[in-house]
């Protein structure tokens, strides 16, 4: 049968925001489901964009009915250096679901937000809220990450007036960061980053062309979320409209 039409209460949603409500995989990974051929809608292959009532229409993804959503669960969590922000690694390395305990990381959908590179640790959101991922991964939302960083060398106020505005890579200009120094260890400085968006390697590949590699990356905040006091490897439980709280 076709979709259901659209209404003023309830009514049809799109199908990727569907996907990620149910917990399976962030918005922008439906999105690649639905590329990939592998959500069906009322026996036929579904197509991006294509909108869809979970109270009318039957939904599938690769062969298995969309289950309703469970409820909405948001964690931070300390990641360490060598964990993954993945929820499954071919290779068998560590992820971060697996600091999760065993009743969490099943049935719940959650799935990381974004990311942070194995070498680097802080903090970092698990979710099962595709509105949320959204509005957190997204650079129109502007939400800002703090990071804390050392760095080698001393770098030059003209060096971090240049990191500041934002230093080109991949032939695309970046946004502009808001940094400070925080001192100085032996031949090492130590930096505090603002930024709103976080391309891959970002804050690396950076600090590498501008002569100052990073010895240690970890992210303080996230919006006006602290990390805080929480240890390292452990997570705490999101009260809901804390992470997207004025700054």
């Amino acid at each position: 049968m076709p979709p259901a039409p659209e209404g003023d209460q309830g009514g049809p949603e799109r199908l990727q925001k569907l996907i990620a409500a149910a917990g399976l995989c962030s918005r922008r990974q439906a999105e690649e489901l639905l590329r990939q051929g592998r959500v069906l809608l009322n026996g036929r292959r579904a197509t991006l964009g294509e909108r869809a009532d979970p109270d009318h229409d039957r939904i599938r993804v690769d062969g298995r009915p969309l289950n309703p959503p469970p409820p909405p669960l948001t964690l931070l969590l300390n990641k360490p250096v060598g964990v993954l922000s993945t929820c499954h690694d071919p290779e068998g390395r560590p992820t971060v679901l697996e600091l999760l305990p065993a009743d969490l990381q099943r049935g719940h959908g959650l799935h990381p937000v974004g990311r942070l590179d194995a070498d680097s640790r802080g903090a970092l959101l698990l979710s099962n809220d595709g509105d949320l991922t959204l509005r957190l991964t997204h650079p129109r939302y502007g939400h800002p990450r703090t990071y804390r960083i050392w760095v080698a060398g001393r770098p030059e106020p003209s060096t971090l007036r240049r990191w500041a505005a934002g230093l080109p890579l991949d032939g695309h200009p970046c946004l502009p960061v808001r940094i400070r120094s925080l001192g100085t260890r032996g031949a090492n400085t130590r930096l505090e980053l603002v930024m709103l968006e976080g391309r891959n390697r970002q804050i690396r590949r950076t600090a590498e062309l501008l002569g100052h590699p990073v010895l240690d990356l970890k992210r303080v905040a996230i919006g006006s979320l602290q990390l805080g006091d929480l240890p390292e490897a452990q997570w705490r439980r999101v009260h809901p409209g804390e992470v997207l709280a004025p700054n």
